[in-house]
């Protein structure tokens, strides 16, 4: 509710002076702010969960890229150790032929 409120007085030399006063109770404001406060939080909140997941992702393909990495670096090495071991029958053939 609003009330309007107007004052006049009147000084010792006759000047009239008229005051105007509105007095609202505040109940016709409306929460539109605080909306569009809270949709923002919101959507900061979907890119900051977006971006952490993304960067999950990537963190889970480096560790699968290394994976496979070390996979191929072991299988290498079990080929090393089968050409060593060949060439050391081979060359104890060799000595005993």
């Amino acid at each position: 509710m609003t009330e309007e409120r107007i004052t006049e007085t009147t000084d010792a030399a006759g000047n009239t002076h008229t005051t105007h006063t509105v007095v609202a109770d505040g109940e016709g404001r409306r929460g539109g702010t605080n909306w569009v406060l809270i949709l923002l939080v919101l959507g900061v909140a979907i890119v900051g969960f977006l971006f952490i997941n993304q960067m999950s992702s990537a963190e889970v393909s480096k560790d699968s890229a290394i994976a496979g990495a070390a996979n191929e670096v072991g299988q290498a090495a079990n080929q090393v150790g089968e050409a060593a071991q060949n060439t050391g029958e081979a060359v104890e053939e060799a000595v005993t032929n």
